[in-house]
């Protein structure tokens, strides 16, 4: 069963948390990222993505970056931007977005569930990634974003919870898109004993998002058991800062597709090509899709609503997903995109953005065609990962997004 267990947890002193919580690292670009720490020079990009504080074009891979993020966090640990609790707890973690909220347990979850399965992927993970967060975490001493897991609604954890959520939170702040953030400590024994009870219950964790970031703590963990034979599976290294959070209250958006040409076709024959496995309806508006499996076409100024021909459907968990459905159909047969992670003909969109974006990218930047997709659902995530399979690249976009730099887990 699931161990997720409490821990001394390095945090911003409140004065500074707003301004230190910044959105998870690989959400930016380099450019972004130098932009984002000029601006707020307390960001945590400063640790998260310390080339921003690096002479321009180096080598974000270099150890002088993994050298800059250690000096930093040292120094603001140092300056009493950060401190630490004296004691393992738990947190909790309220995210509301629209008048929506989600409501996340903050502990450290075991690497052994991780590599015996109890904590489910979906997704495949690229070298050069998670060697530079495994990197980031080495230097550091220290894993600074926190994975995102889900499990199936736990009733008995959710009122412990939300009993804890009638003090008042230890941070109450409101990022620059809106969102308010709001945490609590558990440091009552009696209650950690119980969560702890609670969670040894769940037989199923899964990685909603951080994929990188956990395969990257886990590998960390595997080096320092073979440099210390004689562990005994207490040492802080054996786990990983995460976030639970229930899938009932958990938001999935869609995540949108833009190709930069037809793949030397016309205008009309990929459409003619498309309406071989799909009704084509064009649209007075733009389009997002109201249900699984449709799906919103904008080519040459026009919005199309597409529908599969029944022998397109299928129960199987992976290729049965919308996502799947365009790329097996659409996209690699059609457009050429056989390999989506690589291919630079193709980009991919955040819900969060809207639909406007994919039609400026269409319409000013010259690119071919955009797709609108229905949102994958939590009970789809985990059909695939209960099979063991996989889901293709970009299939989930979660939002409201974590903020790193509210915990840190030392190692």
């Amino acid at each position: 069963m699931a161990e997720i267990k409490a821990f001394p947890c390095l945090r911003p002193a409140p004065k500074y948390a707003a301004s230190i919580a910044a959105l998870p690292y690989d959400v930016y670009s380099r450019a972004e990222a130098r932009e984002a720490v000029k601006k707020n020079s307390l960001s945590f990009l400063k640790i998260d993505r310390a080339e921003a504080q690096c002479p321009e074009g180096i080598n974000i891979y270099s150890e002088e970056v993994y050298a800059k993020a250690r000096q930093t966090l040292d120094q603001m640990t140092a300056e009493g931007y950060f401190i630490q609790d004296d004691a393992p707890c738990y947190y909790i973690y309220e995210l509301t977005f629209k008048g929506r909220s989600q409501t996340g347990l903050v502990g450290c979850a075991a690497v052994d569930d991780y590599l015996n399965n109890i904590i489910m992927k979906h997704e495949n993970t690229r070298t050069d990634k998670e060697n530079d967060r495994i990197r980031h975490i080495e230097v550091c001493e220290a894993q600074t974003g926190p994975i995102f897991l889900a499990c199936r609604h736990n009733e008995r954890i959710s009122n412990i919870l939300y009993a804890v959520k009638r003090s008042t939170p230890m941070y109450d702040i409101v990022s620059d898109d809106s969102i308010l953030h709001r945490v609590w400590r558990i440091d009552d024994i009696v209650e950690m004993s119980e969560l702890y009870h609670e969670l040894s219950e769940i037989s199923s964790i899964y990685i909603a998002d951080g994929h990188h970031r956990a395969a990257s703590a886990v590998k960390v963990a595997q080096r320092r058991r073979e440099e210390n034979p004689n562990y005994n599976g207490d040492e802080e290294f054996n786990y990983f800062l995460s976030v639970l959070f229930p899938e009932n209250e958990l938001n999935i958006m869609p995540y949108n597709r833009i190709v930069y040409d037809l793949n030397g076709h016309t205008e009309s024959s990929f459409i003619d090509a498309v309406t071989k496995c799909f009704d084509i309806m064009p649209c007075n508006r733009d389009y997002s899709p109201k249900r699984r499996h449709e799906f919103g076409m904008y080519l040459n100024k026009q919005w199309y609503m597409m529908i599969p021909r029944e022998s397109l459907i299928t129960d199987n968990p992976v290729t049965g997903l919308d996502v799947s459905i365009l790329q097996d159909n659409i996209l690699s047969p059609i457009l050429g995109i056989k390999n989506p992670k690589l291919d630079e003909r193709i980009t991919f969109v955040g819900g969060i953005r809207g639909l406007r974006a994919l039609e400026t990218a269409v319409d000013e930047q010259s690119l071919a065609v955009a797709f609108s997709l229905y949102p994958t659902s939590m009970s789809e995530l985990f059909a695939v990962s209960d099979a063991g399979q996989l889901m293709p690249p970009k299939s989930t976009w979660f939002e409201p997004k974590l903020r790193s730099g509210l915990f840190i887990h030392k190692i």
